[in-house]
């Protein structure tokens, strides 16, 4: 440890670690797998980048969004440690400098996105790489029962055994014991290299206030008029919400922005530099704000309304008082909402017909010659299931073994010459010069772009796909091409013999679970906010963390101000609704595919495949009870359609 300590002056410019580091820097430069979980903004990211300085090879960073990415590529370059990503943004000449320097050991860390595992030249170009550690950001996403869940996170575990990477490092802010557990256990790592540095922050004050939706505005504008000068964050549910509550902030004299992904990323980036540099004091924002955001002197997050759960909340909290000085964190509770978080969760599940369509293309396939090549797109439109929910079932029939996968591939490859066929050979011998020319010569141009045609090369020079493909990467890595590559194809070697009369019903089962268990994660959020329990030691227990026995002191509950939740405003009872008058255009253009699940999404306002390919959101009834559990509003259009 005393060449981590080092390094941890040199480029770091720290004496010491903070509390848990030691601890982790210490199992990865034992050589063991170990996990990270450390509130948000307390220095998790060191934890891979020091190790990263001391190992003799790569370290391959996996993290989910671009903006955390982006932060942390700009610190490390800061700090003069050779990092990169690559990613769908960069030219060709940014993208081949960054596969160069990775493979001359020129850069020690590379950055990602998990779907980048995907492409098939990415994973090509990198298992030629020797690679020293797996870092996995946002860990809990592997799992299922996790807040954020991402099915390819699940090939993560796969994806280390193939490309021989002997450690791997799990970092997350936000894991509940169970998750915890999950993660450990998929990626083989001890318990005694689990490193919990406990979750509860004294500077924090967490405060709960119930409140009618109509109140809102008015006690937000109040309590901000308190804090002007100061840097924060208000969360809100839905982009238009997020609009109106700045206007309106703005107009009665509070410097507010909204921010949301509905803008283009120019703006949202404009946007974010700006809050940054303190030029804008107040975000309005959904919770696409927030993810790499490292500002140190946030004074304040308040939501507007409900966050999504519990783990949503400590992350969106976590982005506060990072300096240590005390912040205020605001929860405007009420109940009204809720039907938009749980209705969220049930525009996921796919009908079991959804999932019987998915299981007869697969069979179908089996009968024409054992494998089953697929388009994501297509086949989330065919079957009517969400792509997000799609993938998941996918890695649900991995884990039963009805498929395995096999090799994915890129169905379309297209590239442009950027100098002449002449000056193009000259830089090969003899032998390549054919190839590439076989190669070229075989593809179908257009005006400047060719398109690659495998089949037609492998005619003339059999079994040759491999071998054109590296070609073409090596010449777009040389900038003498440019090269696209679209439409990944997944093929997967299909076990028919485990598909049987039960399975498309387990499947539904399976699905319903998490279902169930993501509704139950807005029940806890609610009994949360509602208690006469200290929110502080609340989340400790949640997140495992034992250090904190007694109540904080300085929470809205220890102030003798537990936050009662108002009943959701009073709806006009659906009977009062003419179903007929609402859903006839959906049954209508739906056909024979209207199903009560479908008009009900439909009525709720949760869009779906098909319902984006017939232009359903143009219909009259559309969203028409967004304001209406869908639970309810699926029971009264059953007893309706059952008559």
């Amino acid at each position: 440890m005393d060449n981590a300590v080092a390094l941890l002056q040199q480029y770091f410019g720290f004496n010491q670690f903070r509390p848990g580091q030691d601890e982790v820097v210490a199992n990865v430069l034992s050589g063991h797998s170990a996990a990270a979980i450390f509130p948000t903004g307390s220095g998790k990211s060191l934890c891979y980048q020091l190790p990263a300085l001391a190992l003799p090879h790569l370290t391959l960073v996996v993290s989910p969004l671009l903006a955390l990415m982006d932060d942390q590529l700009q610190f490390l370059n800061k700090k003069g440690i050779p990092a990169a990503s690559i990613d769908s943004t960069q030219t060709n000449a940014q993208s081949s400098a960054v596969v160069e320097g990775v493979m001359d050991g020129r850069i020690k860390i590379l950055m990602i996105s998990v779907e980048r595992l995907n492409n098939e030249r990415f994973r090509r170009f990198i298992s030629s790489v020797p690679i020293s550690m797996l870092v996995i950001d946002e860990a809990h996403c592997i799992s299922e029962w996790g807040h954020n869940f991402r099915p390819d996170y699940l090939k993560l575990p796969a994806y280390q055994k193939q490309l021989n990477i002997p450690q791997v490092l799990l970092l997350t802010a936000t894991a509940t014991p169970k998750v915890i557990e999950d993660m450990g256990r998929k990626f083989g790592i001890e318990k005694q290299c689990v490193t919990l540095t406990g979750f509860y922050r004294a500077n924090l004050n967490l405060q709960a206030v119930g409140i009618s939706s109509a109140d809102k505005m008015a006690y937000l504008k109040q309590w901000l008029t308190q804090k002007q000068g100061q840097s924060g964050i208000v969360y809100v549910t839905l982009q238009h919400t997020a609009e109106s509550v700045a206007k309106t902030l703005l107009a009665s004299g509070i410097n507010a922005t909204a921010y949301h992904a509905g803008m283009d990323s120019d703006k949202r980036k404009s946007i974010q530099t700006r809050f940054m540099q303190g030029e804008i004091p107040v975000i309005v924002a959904t919770i696409a704000f927030g993810m790499g955001i490292d500002k140190s002197d946030i004074r304040f997050v308040a939501h507007y309304d409900l966050p999504k759960s519990i783990e949503n909340y400590a992350q969106e909290i976590g982005r506060a008082g990072r300096d240590g000085l005390n912040s205020d964190c605001l929860v405007l509770a009420n109940r009204d909402n809720l039907n938009v978080l749980e209705n969220f969760v049930y525009g996921d599940t796919p009908e079991p017909s959804a999932i019987e369509y998915v299981l007869n293309e697969i069979t179908h396939a089996a009968e024409e010659g054992g494998q089953w090549e697929l388009l994501l797109t297509p086949l989330s439109n065919g079957s009517n299931i969400r792509a997000l929910s799609l993938k998941t079932l996918l890695v649900y029939l991995e884990m039963l073994r009805v498929i395995k996968p096999k090799y994915s591939y890129f169905a379309d490859y297209r590239f442009k010459l950027l100098c002449s066929m002449e000056e193009l050979l000259s830089k090969f011998d003899q032998e390549r010069q054919t190839f590439i020319t076989q190669v070229i010569n075989s593809s179908v141009k257009a005006k400047i772009w060719y398109s690659a045609d495998f089949s037609k090369l492998e005619q003339i020079l059999p079994n040759s796909r491999d071998r054109a493909i590296k070609a073409l990467d090596y010449l777009h890595q040389k900038q003498l091409i440019e090269l696209e590559s679209k439409q990944l194809t997944q093929v997967f070697d299909v076990f028919s013999a485990n598909i049987n009369d039960t399975l498309a019903p387990r499947l539904f089962e399976r699905f319903s679970m998490k279902e169930a268990s993501e509704i139950e994660r807005i029940n806890q959020l609610v009994n949360f906010f509602d208690s006469e329990s200290c929110l502080s030691q609340q989340l400790a227990q949640y997140f495992a963390d034992p250090r904190l026995t007694s109540p904080c002191g300085h929470c809205s509950v220890c102030q003798g101000k537990p936050a009662y939740l108002p009943a959701p405003r009073a709806l006009n009872p659906l009977t009062d609704a003419s179903f007929n008058q609402v859903s006839s255009d959906a049954i209508s253009k739906l056909a024979e595919k209207a199903t009560p699940v479908l008009i009900s999404r439909f009525l709720c306002g949760l869009t779906t495949p098909i319902f984006t390919k017939l232009k359903m959101r143009q219909l009259s009834g559309f969203a028409k009870f967004e304001q209406y559990r869908f639970t309810e509003v699926l029971a009264w259009v059953k007893k309706n359609m059952n008559q």
